[in-house]
């Protein structure tokens, strides 16, 4: 592809993420409905329904097996992503048709609280990894209050394929600043902070990575010069990985680009493609300093619905037999302690743990997310 058509598909692509932008950015307070339900109320019909995106963990085998052990019948409302959940309870605050939210993240989640939009419960924490565990992770460190527990985690980074980012065809990057010269244009692939929980993570570090505490400005020019040297900015993490990104197993899918030589996904992708691919791979973490984000994933019981039935199908989720095989299941870290990923075919050994990654705390990312996007959004289409 030339080009112009590059920089057409981009300013397109930009213009439909600014219109999302407005939309996601709009104050709700028109389409909610009043919360007039106890949210300790249990509404005792012997269904419990989810909210979730698709979160490969909760398998049929899985569900069957809740359901014959609890008696409950398990009803799932899938939708697109972490930012589609979210959504999804503001638009629905008060209605009391959902009970738990399955997938909201560290980034998602400090919203919704601001929101009101769950409810507490008292789940058992006790077995959780620390700082001192395997991984070296500690799911409870971004959160570790009533209204949410970890069911997974992992860190977002920098992904890049080997075979191209080489030394010879593509220098391997030693800052953030060099993806803004000429030989890596158009050869990067970004998901969306709008519309993507990877997406938003990785606009997290870039904020740390930049010092915005201190000024805004390199952080807005840096995007802005990314923007310019033609990025791939998409919707979601899948098109980015999936469709762009030439390093993973996207290759052999139909529709597969592989324009992108660096894209943003999780510092164990490689360890997933070589578990996959047989101990082989050409993905690899980039290990920069304060360009990666430590993801924990949620599930919360919703206000006003059956908080009981959520808290039976949360212990359920972090319960060993369930939550051991995240790295399998959800190809993500399990929040247990003394688990780890496995070692078979290369898994931990392609797995990155960052020497420096980003610190963005909670109470930050809850008081400045709105702002934060609409920077981003101004920097990326300053150059139409």
């Amino acid at each position: 592809m030339n080009q112009n058509k590059t920089k057409t598909k981009l300013k397109l692509s930009l213009k439909i993420l600014s219109l999302a932008l407005i939309i996601t950015l709009t104050p709700f307070s028109g389409c909610l409905s009043a919360d007039d339900s106890d949210p300790n109320e249990s509404l005792d019909d012997g269904e419990i329904v989810i909210v979730t995106y698709d979160v490969y963990a909760l398998t049929d085998e899985m569900i069957s097996t809740f359901e014959n052990d609890s008696g409950l019948a398990v009803r799932m409302l899938k939708l697109d992503d972490a930012g589609s959940v979210l959504d999804y309870l503001i638009q629905n605050k008060g209605n009391s048709n959902v009970d738990l939210a399955i997938g909201l993240d560290n980034t998602y989640l400090p919203t919704a609280i601001e929101f009101d939009l769950l409810t507490e419960i008292s789940a058992d924490k006790t077995m959780m990894q620390d700082s001192q565990s395997n991984s070296g992770m500690s799911p409870l460190d971004p959160y570790d209050g009533p209204l949410a527990t970890p069911f997974d985690m992992g860190y977002i980074c920098l992904n890049y394929d080997t075979s191209v980012v080489d030394g010879e065809n593509l220098s391997l990057p030693t800052s953030l600043w060099d993806l803004t010269e000429p030989e890596w244009n158009g050869k990067v692939a970004f998901p969306s902070p709008v519309s993507s929980s990877p997406g938003r993570a990785f606009m997290l570090a870039t904020l740390d990575y930049f010092d915005w505490s201190q000024n805004m400005t390199e952080f807005k020019d840096w995007w802005s010069a990314m923007a310019e040297n033609d990025a791939i900015i998409t919707s979601g993490w899948t098109e980015a990985y999936e469709t762009h990104y030439s390093g993973g197993y996207g290759v052999w899918n139909e529709g597969h680009v592989g324009d992108a030589h660096m894209t943003v996904s999780y510092c164990h992708s490689p360890g997933v493609e070589a578990f996959y691919g047989e101990n082989s791979t050409k993905s690899s973490a980039l290990d920069l300093p304060k360009t990666s984000f430590f993801q924990v994933e949620y599930a919360a019981a919703v206000r006003g619905g059956n908080s009981d039935y959520a808290h039976q199908f949360i212990q359920y989720l972090i319960s060993p037999e369930v939550n051991s095989k995240m790295p399998i299941e959800n190809l993500m870290y399990s929040v247990l302690a003394d688990e780890d990923l496995p070692t078979d075919n290369g898994y931990r050994h392609h797995s990155l743990i960052p020497g420096e990654p980003s610190s963005v705390s909670n109470d930050a990312i809850r008081e400045n997310m709105e702002t934060w996007l609409q920077e981003w959004n101004s920097a990326v289409t300053s150059g139409e």
